[in-house]
């Protein structure tokens, strides 16, 4: 897969931005990381939600890449219930 599934139909222009800006990290792989997550969640994320993950699109990749891997540790104020269900979200789709 080279990018997202998802049409940004339908979406407000917060949830479409914010769906861009997954698909367009610099790095591949957290293109794939936060852009399977984007395409699969970003319709039903409620406002605190679109906050966090705003706030987590402001951590440089290889930071956030090594949070995720669990190499690094990110800021409180960063991470939150979102962050772990991005962690867990299963981003292999057989195709990659």
């Amino acid at each position: 897969m080279t990018g997202t599934t998802r049409s940004s139909s339908g979406l407000d222009d917060r949830r479409k931005r914010l769906l861009f800006r997954c698909w367009h990290r610099g790095t591949r792989e957290m293109d794939l990381i936060l852009g399977r997550f984007a395409d699969a969640e970003i319709g039903n994320l409620s406002d605190d939600e679109l906050g966090e993950l705003e706030r987590l699109l402001e951590v440089n990749d290889p930071d956030l890449y090594a949070a995720i891997t669990g190499d690094k540790v990110l800021p409180a104020d960063v991470t939150g219930a979102l962050f772990t269900r991005i962690k867990a979200f299963p981003i292999a789709d057989g195709n990659a």
